[in-house]
């Protein structure tokens, strides 16, 4: 009984936790270009539920890399190709949950 608690407490956190980072990924609103920061945003592909995009422009005076972070539902998360952006430059990094997951819930993005 105590452990059935424990996987069950376990479980809600992860649900929770999923929830969370579902709604942290949609609700964020994008925000105005301002000069020297990385300006990204994260969608779901029009026609593909699947395929995660993340795009960014680089509004520094110096060289970034990124890529794409994308939460799959049922299957495991990917991240997408790093994409490198001179300054001024815009770029896509995208990626393609398992066939067997529910899709993409939701998409975010690393800086280097």
């Amino acid at each position: 009984m105590r452990s059935g608690k424990r996987i069950l407490g376990a479980g809600l956190l992860t649900a929770v936790s999923a929830a969370a980072l579902t709604v942290a990924g949609v609700v964020v609103p994008a925000q105005a270009a301002a000069q020297g920061t990385v300006d990204c945003d994260g969608w779901v592909h029009n026609n593909d539920p699947d395929v995660g995009i993340a795009g960014c422009q680089n509004n520094t005076d110096h060289t970034v890399t990124f890529r794409a972070e994308i939460v799959c539902g049922r299957a495991p998360d990917i991240s997408g190709d790093w994409v490198t952006l001179n300054p001024g430059q815009y770029g896509e990094s995208t990626g393609s949950c398992a066939f067997y997951s529910t899709g993409v819930g939701s998409v975010g993005w690393t800086i280097q």
